[in-house]
């Protein structure tokens, strides 16, 4: 296989999409790719963090999770991009991030990349498909090259989220952490035929 370079860059608040995050990370190693497993800065004010004890342990628990950088968006071949759903919306966090990535775009170095988005919601219809959909915008702007799980897989029919892994809150599922790993699998052996017909074109 071509080797390919993913990164999986995600906010988490709590510790869910850390946990999908992790997951993703250990679905495209073993699909064979290189992988940055990135978080994006906290930009929440401590008074809100300290609010819900979760979240504090989380950002003392990730503390050593390396924050993203758009070098990570310029190095990959491909892109999961992971958030926990905000009004169905994506997280501030990462939007903020997202939003740093106009010189890049401008020059042509965010098109062509697969990209993939994962998510997590507090309850089961708590904006899941719309978070993802949103993120979905941003790709479109890149030129991305969309690769979403579908129901190309026997876990999807048990997880039901064709648009991409949503988890709910707490630990994810044994099914859930199959679903990314697939998921991841699929984003890197896309871009793996991607990189090899380019390079034999």
């Amino acid at each position: 296989m071509e080797s390919v370079n993913v990164a999986i860059i995600y906010y988490s608040a709590s510790g869910t999409v850390h946990a999908l995050a992790k997951a993703a990370a250990e679905g495209a190693e073993k699909a064979g790719a290189t992988v940055r497993l990135r978080k994006v800065r906290e930009t929440a004010p401590q008074e809100a963090i300290n609010s819900n004890p979760a979240w504090a342990q989380h950002v003392q628990d990730s503390a050593d999770v390396t924050e993203a950088t758009l070098d990570d968006l310029a190095w990959a071949d491909a892109l999961l991009l992971g958030t926990p759903t905000r009004f169905g919306n994506v997280s501030a966090q990462l939007k903020g991030f997202i939003d740093t990535a106009g010189p890049l775009w401008q020059q042509g170095k965010l098109a062509n990349k697969v990209c993939s988005a994962f998510t997590s919601t507090g309850t089961t219809h708590g904006g899941r498909e719309s978070t993802i959909l949103a993120m979905s915008n941003t790709f479109y702007h890149w030129g991305g090259i969309i690769v979403p799980p579908g129901y190309t897989d026997p876990i999807q029919f048990q997880t039901g989220t064709p648009y991409g892994t949503a988890a709910g809150s707490g630990a994810p599922s044994d099914e859930i952490l199959q679903a990314i790993r697939y998921q991841a699998r699929r984003v890197v052996d896309t871009a793996a035929a991607l990189k090899a017909g380019r390079a034999a074109a």
